[in-house]
């Protein structure tokens, strides 16, 4: 359950608006209530519940808005603000996955993906967010350099010993990421097999340098420490000369890509590439080869974060169908449209059921189109999809995009 305000009087004089872009407080009122996005919520295909549908959230906080600062406010006094509007509006915003394929259809242009983070920051300010167990992921952070509170020295213990080790200063750099360090451990397997098979020298920092990118703080609202806490690694992979940093995880390159230029307060130093991207400049220049066929149906899946948050979604398929002989289905609701697999948005770790509900949709469809394997590219999903997967269905395997690579390349990439 979120934390309840100890001072639920604060909301008559509590201010909605600031935190708010001029175009996210333009979107809040552009909203019409037009229903395009109603079909597209994946947490209501799995819950039925319509109570939580984007134009409701956003119409009870422009209520907020209104009744605290706008003309409603000037003119008659700050309302008061119930407790029941503010929990169901805290409960909306977190069973929500993030996902932004309600944006996706709407007419006025409104770009969710982004709006509910900031929305859910207003409720942290206000005390009811985030919800359990997200409220120790500040503190965790602050002591480990990482949301899952594992010891730092432990962020590379999966490196495969076949691979050799990185190097301490490089212009390319490879970014892990906490949830594929410490909870899909194949996929960091395969992104390194992938590098190490492309012949290029990059860097790592050292495990305990290596610290949390910042997007599941903001994703769930919790923005207050983030630029303290991404600034040193900006800085620290600048003093090791780093040109390309790439990473495989969708939301670590989603923040990377949009905030941490405003949290460092300008242009980064470096440029920031999926591993996608790299991995096929590496095929296109030979660096890259494939010696073993693939004679199997194979579906991917598009990434939330890197479809809708970045617009990556062509250099992966692009990279699967270098496999010799693979076949490469496509889900009807593929790229831009993707579905959410359920993990985003840290709703995973409060709302199970909905994800492991979403997970499964993912698994039907693919079974449906007689795939042999799901083939993501984002480690919350790889996690959460697998666990969806457990007595369930055993005639599919779930995979990472690289892990499934990185066993059809020439002397496994070594």
């Amino acid at each position: 359950m979120p934390i309840k305000s100890n001072n639920p009087q604060v909301t008559e004089n509590f201010d909605f608006a600031s935190g708010l872009s001029k175009r996210q407080l333009i979107e809040i009122d552009a909203c019409t209530r037009c229903g395009a996005c109603l079909t597209e919520c994946p947490v209501q295909d799995a819950t039925g519940d319509t109570s939580i549908s984007p134009p409701d959230k956003i119409a009870l906080f422009k209520s907020l808005l209104s009744r605290t600062k706008g003309m409603q406010a000037k003119f008659m006094g700050p309302a008061h603000i119930s407790e029941d509007e503010l929990k169901h509006l805290s409960k909306s915003l977190w069973e929500c996955t993030t996902c932004g394929r309600c944006g996706e259809m709407c007419e006025a242009g409104i770009f969710s993906q982004r709006l509910w983070p900031f929305l859910r920051a207003k409720m942290v300010e206000l005390g009811y967010g985030p919800w359990e167990p997200q409220n120790m992921m500040e503190k965790v952070v602050i002591e480990t350099g990482n949301v899952y509170n594992q010891p730092a020295k432990a962020r590379y213990d999966w490196w495969p010993k076949e691979c050799p080790t990185y190097k301490e200063e490089a212009e390319v750099a490879y970014y892990t990421g906490c949830t594929t360090a410490y909870e899909s451990q194949p996929m960091a397997i395969g992104d390194v097999r992938m590098m190490t098979a492309s012949g290029i020298d990059y860097m790592m920092l050292p495990p305990e340098k290596e610290i949390c990118c910042g997007f599941p703080l903001f994703v769930s609202g919790q923005h207050k420490i983030i630029p303290d806490l991404v600034r040193p690694v900006i800085q620290d992979y600048a003093d090791r000369g780093v040109k390309t940093l790439i990473s495989s995880c969708p939301c670590c390159c989603s923040v990377m890509t949009r905030d941490w230029p405003r949290w460092w307060g300008g242009k980064l130093p470096f440029k920031i590439r999926h591993m996608s991207q790299f991995i096929l400049e590496s095929i296109k220049e030979g660096k890259i080869k494939f010696d073993k066929p693939l004679k199997e149906r194979i579906v991917y899946d598009d990434p939330c974060y890197l479809a809708r948050g970045v617009g990556i979604t062509e250099e992966p398929r692009d990279v699967l169908k270098a496999i010799p002989e693979v076949e490469l289905a496509e889900f009807e609701q593929n790229r831009m449209m993707a579905r959410c697999c359920g993990a985003g948005g840290a709703a995973k770790k409060v709302f199970h059921e909905n994800a492991i509900k979403m997970g499964r949709i993912a698994i039907d469809e693919a079974r449906e189109l007689g795939a042999k394997k799901l083939v993501l590219s984002c480690p919350a999903c790889y996690q959460k999809v697998n666990e969806s997967k457990e007595g369930y269905a055993d005639d599919i395997e779930v995979i990472d995009i690289m892990e499934l690579c990185s066993q059809h390349i020439k002397n496994d990439g070594v």
